[in-house]
C-alpha cells in the first residue's frame, strides 16, 4: 500500500491507524498547490480529486475520502480492534463520530485556513467548530478516548483536527477533557509514530 499524504492535513488520520495497525506502507507527499508528488509525478493523475488523503492498494485500486480509508484500514487489521465487527452497535457509534468529524468538525476548519476569510467569518467559524468540540469533551468525560478505553479510528481523526487547533491558535482550554485527551493520544507509541514521520513531532 502507499500513502499519499500532506503533513498534518487529515491523512495524519490514515497514517495513524495504519501505524495502530502494525501495517505495512509507503507513503508520498503531495505539493497540493502544485498537484504534484515528491517524485514528481502528476497527482491529478493518481487522484482526479486532487487532495489528500489517497490510498493505493497492492492491487493497483486506488480509495480515497478519510472516512473510507479509516474503515478500510480497521477492517482490513481486525486484529488491531480499531473499529467492531459488522452488526456490533459499537461499530456504528464509531462511524457515527467518523461522519460528525467529517461534517460537522472538518469541513468548519476551511475558514480557518483561508488567508482571504475576513475576522468576522473566521469567529464565526470558531464559534461553530466550538460547539461541535463541546459535545466530544462531554463525551469524553466516560472515559480517556472516545469510546473508553479502546482508541479506535475515530480517535485517529479527532485527534488529527485538534491538531489543527494549535495551528490556527484556537484556544481549547474551555473544554478540559480535549486537553486532556490531547495528552493521553499524544503519548501513544503510534501517534508519536506517526508525527514524527511527517516532521511534525
Amino acid at each position: 500500500m502507499k500513502l499519499y499524504y500532506f503533513p498534518g492535513a487529515c491523512s495524519l488520520a490514515v497514517r495513524i491507524a495504519l501505524n495502530e495497525a502494525g501495517a505495512s506502507f509507503d507513503c508520498e507527499k503531495v505539493d497540493l498547490a502544485e498537484k504534484k508528488t515528491e517524485s514528481g509525478a502528476n497527482y491529478l493523475e493518481i487522484n482526479p480529486k486532487g487532495y489528500v488523503p489517497a490510498l493505493e492498494l497492492d492491487n493497483g485500486e486506488l480509495l480515497t475520502e478519510v472516512g473510507a480509508l479509516l474503515q478500510y484500514v480497521a477492517d482490513q487489521n481486525g486484529s488491531a480492534n480499531l473499529l467492531a465487527p459488522v452488526g456490533d452497535l459499537g461499530r456504528y457509534r464509531v462511524l457515527e463520530a467518523i461522519n460528525y468529524c467529517s461534517t460537522e468538525l472538518h469541513k468548519n476548519f476551511g475558514p480557518m485556513f483561508n488567508p482571504a476569510v475576513t475576522d468576522e467569518e473566521k469567529a464565526a467559524a470558531e464559534e461553530l467548530i466550538g460547539s461541535r468540540l463541546a459535545l466530544f469533551n462531554d463525551q469524553l468525560n466516560s472515559g480517556p478516548y472516545l469510546f473508553g478505553d479502546q482508541f479506535t479510528i475515530a480517535d485517529a481523526y479527532l485527534i488529527t483536527i485538534l491538531g489543527w487547533t494549535q495551528f490556527v491558535q484556537m484556544d481549547i482550554s474551555p473544554w478540559p477533557n480535549l486537553g486532556r485527551y490531547v495528552g493521553q493520544a499524544m503519548g501513544r507509541a503510534a501517534v508519536q509514530k506517526s508525527m514524527q514521520e511527517e516532521g511534525l513531532g
